[in-house]
């Protein structure tokens, strides 16, 4: 395979003066929440020596935050985060979640954490069926919590919870007040993932301009997109385009319903179509991904972007004739930038190109006949594989993974219900 120089023989769009963000940083640190909001994947369990080990491997290739529990959910939530922040950790900065009520904070500050990021519903539906609560009210105690935890000497956030069906003078009332009270950064959560990437832009754009001016500063900004239409990443590239610096990110997109803005998308998209510099090691990205994988036991679509099997793979004849003569023709940047190698696959619609070419790699010596003729016993030999075979084992492992991801069967659940109920009486 021959690697020639790309920059004369393809057209850049992305470099365009025109198309270039005046708002986009020259560098971000990334902020990782696989380990909580990834780890709400239905079907997920992480152990305390888990999240460690998970934590230890974001480190080392460059996050700069972790987010890695929430502590006030319980005890073993606790450890995990005191267990944490015990870790000699290099780049990250390990923070803990927490809602805006001083017992969440405390749980926060009993494990030793540096920063508090503290979120908050801000739309009317969630404050009026979650959180029962006024605008004015929930200002106030979002205005105590941030005072509380600030006054022992931790870093803190506002992350504003639906951030983006919130009414935007609401919106901004919980900025200002989570600012003056001595907030760090604000983040901005796309909750149910319902933003296009050009009403992101004009949200963060707006949160931008209304807090600097009211500041006379940068107020440094977070994004935190859901994945239900499949925009999270896009969602969270508008927002660094409009000056976010800290995009939250979830390995393999895991999350709760459709998952989260997927980190390896966001840093790989970030580094080689922006040129924005993400502290991350690239060449890493791969192993990551299937770290995380074997860890979460949640398979990836073969098609994921980037991280799935078959993103490098390539088995038509055509591609494959101008892959072998420049690897730019049907690849997007060397796979080895992320770990990654490019696969030459063989079946139906497979040619003589890569049949001389996988030959030659034997050092075997074959005529055109010969390789005529090995094509087309290679599509027969895949042709006699049954499909039927194929889809019903397909299927049967699917509902397999189904079963295990279920959780506790409604059987079960009676079960310890009636043995509570019988104890007590």
């Amino acid at each position: 395979m021959v690697l020639e120089s790309v920059e004369e023989q393809v057209m850049d769009y992305n470099r365009i003066l025109e198309t270039l963000p005046k708002h986009l940083p020259k560098k971000v640190f990334i902020w990782d929440e696989t380990l909580r909001d990834g780890e709400q994947t239905p079907g997920t369990f992480l152990t305390v020596d888990e999240k460690v080990y998970l934590s230890k491997v974001l480190d080392e290739i460059g996050v700069k935050v972790i987010v890695p529990s929430y502590p006030a959910v319980s005890e073993s939530e606790k450890m995990v985060v005191k267990a944490l922040s015990r870790e000699n950790l290099v780049n990250t900065k390990v923070a803990a979640t927490a809602r805006p009520r001083r017992a969440d904070i405390d749980a926060c500050l009993d494990c030793d954490v540096k920063e508090i990021p503290i979120f908050m519903s801000t739309s009317r539906i969630l404050l009026k069926y979650s959180l029962r609560k006024s605008v004015d009210e929930a200002v106030e105690m979002l205005i105590d919590a941030i005072n509380y935890a600030r006054d022992h000497g931790v870093v803190v956030d506002f992350v504003a919870e639906d951030a983006t069906r919130a009414y935007f003078d609401e919106l901004m009332k919980f900025c200002l007040a989570a600012i003056d009270a001595g907030a760090d950064k604000i983040a901005l959560a796309d909750t149910l993932g319902v933003m296009r990437p050009t009403s992101m832009k004009y949200l963060v754009g707006r949160v931008r301009d209304e807090l600097n001016s009211r500041f006379n500063r940068s107020i440094p900004l977070s994004i935190h997109c859901h994945n239900d239409f499949g925009l999270a990443t896009a969602n969270t590239l508008a927002g660094v385009e409009e000056g976010v610096i800290y995009p939250h990110t979830c390995v393999n997109g895991y999350g709760e319903r459709g998952g989260n803005a997927s980190f390896e998308e966001v840093v790989v998209s970030l580094e080689l179509l922006y040129k924005v510099d993400t502290g991350i090691k690239l060449d890493r990205i791969y192993e990551v991904s299937q770290i995380f994988e074997r860890t979460f036991g949640i398979p990836l679509s073969v098609h994921k972007p980037l991280v799935g099997d078959n993103s490098f793979r390539h088995e038509s004849g055509i591609h494959v004739y101008a892959l072998l003569r420049n690897k730019n023709t049907y690849e997007p940047f060397p796979p080895e930038l992320i770990g990654r190698q490019t696969e030459l696959f063989l079946g139906k619609k497979s040619g003589r190109h890569i049949v001389r070419y996988l030959l030659q790699e034997e050092g075997i010596e074959a005529t055109d006949e010969q390789i005529r003729e090995i094509v087309y016993e290679l599509k027969k030999k895949q042709e006699e594989q049954s499909k039927e075979i194929i889809r019903a084992r397909f299927m049967d492992v699917k509902e397999k993974m189904r079963t295990l991801q279920k959780g506790i069967f409604k059987s079960e659940f009676l079960e310890i219900v009636r043995r509570v109920i019988e104890k007590d009486t």
